[in-house]
């Protein structure tokens, strides 16, 4: 049942005055249920619960945090047909859509439950004690990863499920051993709550300490500015918009402790496009590519909104190709009416910028809130000359440039902020004459793709979901695949520390059987 209430560790509460709904933009309607956005008093429980949860918390076994996690994974898949209907009617996204994104998100936390079962994770380092050496001796040194204490992370828009209450961000932040309070996104807060009591109900069955867990409601940013000033807080998890992304980690920077805010924001994909690849094979890619940028209304952070050329007959049949085919795909239904909304606005201060011409328009009647599918050209020198012409428009838009040569091609990339995505579209060894194309490239992104499209972020240790600034606040650390816990530690160290008392993951037995680095020798022997 849904009660549109808080969930405060293992309490709900809805002690706030103001209230809102959830949206169907398929068929444009608000859904029935209304939640209570949380007061400062909730916020204040929330926090200070998560603070001292995470006293032991913190202490809890790589075995332990695993049979959580795993538990979260199978409390969501037995909310069934009841979750999959929330999602649907919260996003106006298919069925399909909202199945695979629950088996994404099982499959997140049980990717995590793996890594912190086994161990390793932790970069056990060792440097023994050397007490004969000359002229200073040598102290034991001792290192590994500690969880940094309570996150907060902020629900994304445009995945309700796998980057938002029980996401990525979360798996990984639990996984640390960091107790977790989630901002739920106020277009899906019906799916939230639905999440937040499968983590409880796992966190109770599992023996986590109250407060291991929160989900607070919010129409606005009143509850995410309070959460993230708050001195109990200790890191920030965010996916969404440059603007939303820059403010928290500006009020995080202006705290009297500052925090760490890991942000995945703006990216427009950038898409080299060589000449005999495009010569060979234009048919297919357009096609490739007219789906990839129309995929989910374009309402992916990978969707590629720019692509790059060289002028000449390959880049004009192609760009013909691809008119013909992004026109034939059905426009889908978008997030919400203000996502659509800015989708239109920003589309057209593009199409406004001078020196842009259109070259595919869905021209067709659609149903509300379903976007219309655009793609732009405009000339090398033109984009170089116009910064607003590099901004994404988040939606089923795409700009191609067309460049004057290999050298213009290069400035283009070099001139580009940080991105998430960099694709090069190649013919056999073709790639092999555009050195500098693509070391520009590596130079302005997190991720690079040959031969394919960008939309597609697989879960796994060696993803690289981050980019220069303003991809993300911190280009060193990936927010999707294992890796991603790295954001919510810190390295520690102990000196000279009585065996008996250091961590297993220390001890000179290795009782944990994991692997670690001694005197740089990685092994799983003992000392």
């Amino acid at each position: 049942m849904m009660t549109g209430k808080n969930q405060i560790g293992n309490r709900r509460s809805g002690g706030g005055t103001k209230t809102y709904r959830t949206f169907n933009p398929l068929l444009n309607i608000e859904n029935e249920h209304e939640f209570f956005e949380a007061s400062t008093e909730e916020i204040n429980e929330a926090v200070f619960l998560a603070a001292d949860a995470y006293i032991t918390y913190n202490q809890k076994s790589g075995k332990e945090k695993a049979t959580f996690l795993n538990a979260i994974a199978d409390e969501i898949l037995a909310l069934d047909d009841t979750l999959i209907q929330m999602y649907c009617s919260e996003s106006g996204l298919p069925e399909g859509r909202a199945k695979g994104e629950r088996g994404r998100t099982m499959g997140q936390l049980r990717a995590f439950a793996a890594l912190v079962e086994e161990g390793s994770w932790v970069e056990a380092t060792i440097d023994t004690a050397i007490p004969d050496r000359a002229p200073v001796p040598k102290p034991d040194l001792r290192k590994m990863m500690v969880p940094l204490g309570p996150v907060v992370v902020f629900g994304a828009s445009n995945f309700p499920l796998a980057f938002s209450t029980a996401g990525g961000d979360t798996a990984a932040a639990l996984a640390a051993g960091c107790p977790v309070i989630v901002k739920s996104h106020p277009m899906h807060s019906g799916t939230g709550e639905l999440v937040a009591a499968a983590v409880i109900r796992a966190a109770e069955k599992t023996g986590m300490p109250n407060g291991v867990f929160s989900n607070l409601n919010s129409s606005g940013i009143e509850v995410g500015v309070q959460l993230v000033q708050h001195p109990q807080v200790k890191a920030v998890g965010f996916t969404g918009s440059i603007i939303g992304g820059r403010a928290l980690f500006d009020l995080a920077a202006q705290r009297e402790e500052p925090i760490p805010v890991f942000a995945e924001m703006g990216s427009i994909n950038p898409v080299v496009l060589l000449p005999e690849a495009l010569g060979n094979r234009k048919d297919q890619l357009a096609k490739n590519y007219a789906g990839s940028i129309t995929l989910a209304s374009g309402q992916f952070c990978t969707n590629p909104g720019l692509l790059l050329g060289i002028k000449g007959e390959a880049l004009t049949n192609f760009i013909q190709a691809l008119s013909a085919e992004i026109v034939t795909v059905e426009p889908s239904c978008m997030l919400h009416p203000n996502i659509i909304g800015a989708y239109e606005k920003n589309k057209q201060n593009a199409i406004d910028q001078s020196g842009l011409t259109i070259a595919a328009d869905y021209g067709e009647a659609v149903a509300v809130n379903h976007a219309r599918q655009t793609v732009v050209t405009v000339e090398g020198q033109t984009f170089l000359g116009n910064s607003r012409l590099h901004q994404e428009v988040f939606g089923p838009f795409s700009m191609v440039v067309q460049c004057a040569d290999a050298n213009e091609l290069e400035e283009v990339i070099a001139n580009l902020e940080g991105q998430l995505t960099g694709t090069v579209i190649s013919d056999q060894n073709e790639i092999m004459n555009y050195p500098m194309v693509i070391a520009a490239l590596q130079n302005r992104v997190g991720r690079i793709i040959f031969n394919g499209v960008p939309t597609g972020v697989e879960v796994c240790p060696a993803m690289q979901h981050g980019g220069p600034y303003p991809a993300s606040t911190d280009s060193r650390f990936t927010a999707v695949g294992t890796q991603s816990i790295k954001r919510w530690v810190r390295p520690f160290s102990y000196q000279d520390w009585p065996d008996g008392l250091l961590p297993n993951e220390l001890k000179n037995s290795n009782p944990l059987g994991i692997l670690r680095t001694i005197n740089n020798e990685p092994t799983k022997a003992a000392i």
